[in-house]
């Protein structure tokens, strides 16, 4: 009698005692799933057939093509042999919506009459990995949302596993029912460029299938070097992970927008831009995306006592911002403003990625020698003019109003109503629920407010380990930055300040907590000004 337990984790039922690879507590089922598919599949790549015109692409990051097979778990689509595809169905799709309606019923076919179809003169044949490298990278995937838990009320959070493939290059095959010349077959590969750039496969509006260039979908580009915490995957491997900058913007998003209206509104607006589900209405496709290729990346180990963790040294990369969706010129304007605001104010008051509210502790604090802390991002020279010049540390007033002024010109455009009505959320940026203080730092040894969070700020009084600060399993409601100060010239030039910070604090405070209480009444008698809030 066969063995149920010897038959592949492929064919079991994704349920409880059987093949529960998405159950994160309890990797090996996933890992076993991974062996087994990897096993079995063919060593060498498929090949088109030699009519068939083919052309590679490099993805960035990760790539996702969901089978759908499982409600619990996002699988991959696997071809014949066992190789990871893209089936041509969607290729067909993704191609006809990069169309104009001429070259769709041309190249895809369409509907004559109610009952009559006319089949297109293109075939699609999907696109496969180029070779059978994708083996030797990690594929089981770490998808962890946490918008709930951080920005309103410590909501349960869960992490859950995917399975995805690493920066594949993957081959696509287009065939033609009729001889073409090579002129045409010009214009149906920039058709399929312009289809790819918008991303393939799942999850592209936060970083996954995208290619290298996004020429048309591309709304403002980023240029980034940071350093920080990396992420671990399952086996405990460390991973820079671009949808970090997604769950940022769309978490500062959700912020700004609940300091200037409701609830409610705040979550339509930011599901809009950012996409997201919206109950009965099934899920909303978001008109913003991210794209981001790392140009110059080092993984490294942070080692203390005898532990290890994985950390990222990014010298250069781009980000893209894209626009997902057909919009007129006149809103895609709009749609760069808000997004390079919501962008900039991310630099300004906090980063990306693990351990965003505290400052790098290696840059800033380097006598401290027990777990890292904090992460440090930076734009790059090219993108030197997105930083915001500070001649005087009150412009930062100035700034953060002009930010609230664009939220509020977006609820204008969207046809809704400010109000100031003050949210229950923990970290709405509304003036009467936040509070901005700052100081200019003469350098990455000035950090004043660093050591606070490791001893007494006055006498016997700490914040260390307290709500405000936030511990292991709790989130704080305190940012710390340190911004790099550049000023504005006499002749319009944007430039650094010597080596010179703008050290920022950012409070969402519990005015029923005594020991947030107690730091506010101190900050005034320090070198700190109060900017924003009240």
């Amino acid at each position: 009698m066969t063995n149920s337990n010897e038959v592949p984790l492929m064919f079991q039922a994704q349920i409880a005692g059987r093949g529960q690879i998405q159950y994160i507590k309890n990797p090996k089922q996933s890992e076993r799933w991974i062996d087994e598919w990897v096993e079995g599949s063919a060593i060498d790549a498929p090949t088109f057939h030699t009519n068939i015109k083919t052309k590679e692409y490099k993805i960035t990051w990760r790539f996702v093509s969901n089978s759908g097979q499982d409600e619990d778990i996002i699988r991959p689509v696997i071809a014949a042999k066992g190789f990871p595809f893209y089936p041509g169905a969607s290729m067909k799709g993704a191609f006809s919506r990069a169309c104009t309606s001429e070259q769709r019923e041309k190249y895809c076919g369409g509907k004559l009459t109610n009952d009559d179809t006319q089949p297109g003169s293109l075939r699609f044949h999907g696109g496969y990995p180029k070779d059978a490298t994708w083996v030797e990278q990690p594929l089981i995937d770490v998808v962890h949302p946490q918008q709930d838990w951080q920005i309103k009320n410590n909501d349960s959070h869960s992490a859950f596993i995917q399975i995805s493939l690493y920066q594949p290059t993957l081959v696509f095959g287009i065939s033609s029912t009729k001889i073409l010349e090579p002129s045409e077959w010009e214009i149906i590969w920039n058709i399929w460029d312009k289809a790819i750039e918008k991303g393939i496969g799942s999850r592209v509006s936060a970083g996954y299938g995208q290619p290298i260039n996004q020429p048309e979908t591309k709304l403002v580009t980023f240029n980034l070097r940071g350093q920080g915490l990396a992420s671990q995957l399952i086996d405990k491997s460390g991973e820079f992970r671009p949808n970090i900058f997604k769950a940022a913007l769309r978490g500062h998003t959700l912020r700004l927008f609940s300091g200037v209206t409701d609830e409610n509104t705040a979550e339509e607006l930011t599901r809009e831009l950012w996409g997201g589900f919206a109950g009965k209405n099934g899920a909303v496709v978001g008109q913003l995306g991210i794209a981001f290729n790392a140009v110059d990346l080092e993984m490294d180990e942070y080692r203390y006592g005898r532990n290890t963790m994985p950390i990222y040294e990014l010298n250069a990369g781009t980000l893209n911002i894209l626009s997902m969706g057909d919009i007129s010129t006149e809103y895609k304007k709009e749609l760069r403003t808000l997004a390079t605001q919501i962008f900039r104010f991310a630099m300004l008051l906090g980063s990306f990625g693990k351990s965003w509210r505290r400052i790098d502790h290696r840059l800033f604090f380097p006598e401290y020698e027990k777990h890292l802390i904090g992460c440090h991002w930076q734009f790059t020279q090219q993108s030197n003019k997105y930083y915001f010049p500070v001649n005087n540390i009150n412009h930062i007033t100035n700034i953060l109003n002009d930010i609230h002024k664009t939220v509020n010109n977006w609820l204008q455009l969207k046809g809704k109503i400010p109000s100031n009505q003050v949210s229950y959320w923990r970290e709405s940026f509304h003036p009467q629920k936040v509070q901005v203080w700052g100081r200019i730092a003469q350098d990455e040894d000035d950090s004043l407010a660093v050591r606070w969070f490791h001893g007494n700020y006055q006498g016997v009084k700490s914040i260390k380990g307290s709500s405000l600060t936030g511990k292991l399993g709790q989130i704080g409601r305190l940012w710390h930055r340190m911004y790099p100060r550049y000023i504005k010239t006499k002749e319009g030039e944007i430039r650094r300040k010597g080596k010179e910070y703008v050290e920022l604090l950012t409070i969402f405070p519990d005015k029923k907590d005594e020991i947030t209480q107690d730091f506010l009444t101190f900050l005034p008698t320090s070198d700190f000004t109060k900017l924003w809030g009240k």
